[in-house]
C-alpha cells in the first residue's frame, strides 16, 4: 500500500481559547490522520478528544509538502 500525504487544519484549547494549527502527515489513509492527529496533541498538550477540533483534511502533493521532516522522507 501506498502512504499519502495530508494537511490538516483545525483548532485546539489552549489556556481558555482555541489555537489554530496546521500540520502535515503521511498516512494509508483518511481514517488514520484523525487518530494521529488525536494522539500527538494528546500526549504533547494533554488534551482530550473534544479539546481538538479538526476542521479540514486535503490529501496534497509531494510538491505541495512546506514540513520540511516529510519532505525529507518523500
Amino acid at each position: 500500500m501506498k502512504t499519502k500525504i495530508f494537511r490538516i487544519t483545525g483548532k485546539f484549547m489552549m489556556g481558555d481559547k482555541y489555537q489554530p494549527f496546521t500540520k502535515e502527515l503521511k498516512a494509508i489513509k483518511e481514517e488514520d490522520i484523525y487518530e494521529k492527529i488525536y494522539s500527538e496533541f494528546g500526549s504533547k498538550h494533554h488534551l482530550n478528544r473534544n479539546q481538538i477540533k479538526i476542521e479540514n483534511v486535503n490529501e496534497i502533493s509531494a510538491e505541495e509538502v512546506l514540513d520540511p521532516i516529510i519532505k525529507a522522507m518523500v
